[in-house]
């Protein structure tokens, strides 16, 4: 991956205001350090596997490991040690549709990133076969595919894996952070290796430690006989608590779900006023629609350009937008298919549509 990407890595990586003057500034101080060392070590006991695969992207690319490291800590850091500039006030984000009918199962999701973030991501798909159980969870094997934000590991935007998971993240942020937590990119990587919901929660709670930062995860299994789907809200551990707090949402069958980014059910304290308010633009348009029964209608509702300053579908058009939609899937429970867009789903064809590799036994 990183010798494959090296080239989009480093621009990234060049490019990143977050990292450049907000995160290397605070791993140069004292607090800073003690933070990153002490998230990392944290990282290392629970999933060392994952924190080896970070370091062959760094070696990939050629750029520092610490650089790619901080972006997975994201705003962890400079929470944790209190930094009234936090890039909190930055607004980033993406929408989730769940339709859990009778005759249609649909997860489609926007993903809405930093202008920066044009051009510098890549779909992953990978087969990973260890010879001895690896991290805290004795995993074997991993196939999967991911959208990647250059540099990052897999799991943290929409996927599926060859289990039948199908799951889209949506960004939370809770005011208070700690560092020494496991952060939510290493949470959602390991749950690439899920085989059904019970360790896709268990993985999720993190038990011994807990989420350092929070998310909202829209996960089904293909296959599962309940037909169940679920939305959980997970924020970070609250005082010496060891697991992550989650709020487990079951869609059954004949309903849907709705997500952006904002804790619609965990009583928090929450930061990033600029990605609220658009969450709350973005549901208000969700609400002005019929439920969402079919594939048609969620294609409808993410392409929907109505709304102002914060739509859902955000179109390029606007330069001076900070958040664009980078990229949207539409990911087929019944067809076992997924459709890829770049541009508004409303209006165009998808790339490709892919079927998705699962296990036949």
């Amino acid at each position: 991956q990183g010798r494959t990407f090296a080239s989009v890595i480093k621009n990234f990586l060049l490019l990143s205001g977050p990292l450049n003057e907000v995160y290397l500034p605070l791993y140069a101080t004292e607090k800073g350090k003690n933070a990153y060392n002490e998230t990392l070590e944290s990282v290392k006991n629970s999933f060392p596997q994952y924190i080896r695969e970070l370091e062959g992207v760094a070696e990939g690319a050629q750029v520092e490991f610490h650089k790619l490291f901080l972006l997975h800590m994201d705003d962890i850091l400079p929470q944790s040690v209190k930094h009234l500039n936090s890039i909190k006030k930055q607004p980033v984000g993406c929408s989730t549709i769940i339709v859990n009918g009778e005759h249609e199962r649909v997860l489609g999701h926007t993903e809405d990133a930093l202008t920066e973030t044009l051009n510098h991501y890549y779909f992953v798909v990978a087969h990973i076969i260890n010879e001895t159980p690896q991290g805290k969870y004795n995993v074997k094997e991993e196939r999967f595919m991911s959208l990647c934000y250059a540099g990052h590991l897999p799991g943290y935007t929409m996927n599926y894996n060859h289990h039948g998971l199908v799951f889209s993240i949506n960004t939370l942020s809770a005011e208070v952070l700690r560092s020494g937590k496991t952060p939510r990119h290493f949470v959602t990587r390991a749950l690439l290796s899920a085989d059904n919901s019970d360790q896709a929660l268990k993985i999720l709670r993190d038990a011994g430690v807990g989420a350092g930062d929070g998310c909202s995860i829209n996960m089904c299994f293909i296959n599962d006989p309940s037909n169940l789907c679920y939305n959980i809200e997970m924020a970070p551990t609250e005082g010496n608590t060891k697991e992550s707090t989650l709020n487990i949402r079951k869609i059954q069958t004949g309903e849907h779900s709705y997500h952006a980014n904002k804790y619609e059910r965990i009583e928090i304290e929450q930061a990033n006023q600029i990605m609220l308010d658009s969450s709350i633009s973005r549901m208000n348009t969700f609400g002005t629609y019929e439920p969402a029964k079919s594939k048609q209608d969620v294609i409808n509702m993410l392409g929907d350009c109505s709304g102002g300053e914060h739509c859902v579908f955000r179109e390029d058009g606007n330069l001076s937008q900070e958040v664009k939609t980078i990229a949207v899937g539409i990911f087929d429970m019944n067809e076992k298919t997924v459709a890829l867009y770049s541009d508004n789903p409303r209006t165009t064809e998808p790339h490709c549509v892919l079927p998705m590799i699962l296990k036949t036994n």
